[in-house]
């Protein structure tokens, strides 16, 4: 099997994990991985020997979304204002049905049973507070944002509030979709801002 083909597969079992997460938990075991890969147990033990590591493997894959991805969409931009409107877009379920928000979801649940999924969770959060850290800070220095409190603790808050309106938004809640729930956020960071952070050039970047 030629390398990329190798990789191919591996990338195919990290999907296959997820969707075993999805299905069965964070707890999931190696035949509930086998079984959504269509694969023997041994089939996928030939790629991750160890199945944690694959499970681990599909939890970071999951997150990327929320950081790099989101780090990635800023690299165009020199505005802190759109910025920040931007960050806070894509920082949501797209509906009740997100893949990846499930996941996040599911590890919540385990964090208690599985230590490692805790510290996941929270370098994350933790890297996500420093995204936000940045972009506050670069505002401030430029003298478009006065910042209520510190740029980190603005920063905590703001992705506080991601997660608690996320949770809803994946609970169905019958009035907060992800609009509604972005629209919130940036209410606190007006405020927090001191800035009108007009939305009109940057409502369709979630």
């Amino acid at each position: 099997m030629t390398r990329s083909a190798k990789q191919a597969r591996r990338d195919a079992l990290v999907g296959a994990a997820q969707r075993a997460m999805l299905q069965h938990g964070a707890d999931a075991k190696l035949v509930h991985v086998a079984e959504a890969a269509g694969l023997t147990s041994g089939a996928v033990l030939y790629h991750f020997p160890d199945v944690q590591a694959l499970l681990l493997e599909a939890n970071r894959a999951g997150m990327e979304r929320f950081y790099d991805q989101r780090v990635a969409a800023l690299d165009h931009l020199d505005d802190p204002v759109e910025k920040l409107v931007v960050t806070v877009r894509t920082g949501l379920p797209v509906d009740g049905d997100d893949a990846s928000v499930r996941l996040l979801c599911e590890l919540g649940g385990a964090a208690g049973r599985q230590p490692v999924y805790g510290a996941l969770l929270t370098s994350l959060y933790d890297r996500q507070v420093a995204m936000y850290e940045v972009i506050l800070a670069q505002g401030a220095a430029t003298g478009v944002f006065t910042l209520s409190h510190d740029a980190r603790t603005i920063g905590r808050n703001l992705v506080a509030l991601e997660d608690a309106y996320g949770y809803r938004i994946m609970a169905g809640h019958p009035s907060i979709d992800g609009d509604t729930a972005a629209e919130l956020i940036l209410e606190y960071a007006r405020v927090a801002t001191g800035h009108p952070l007009d939305t009109t050039t940057s409502k369709d970047s979630r």
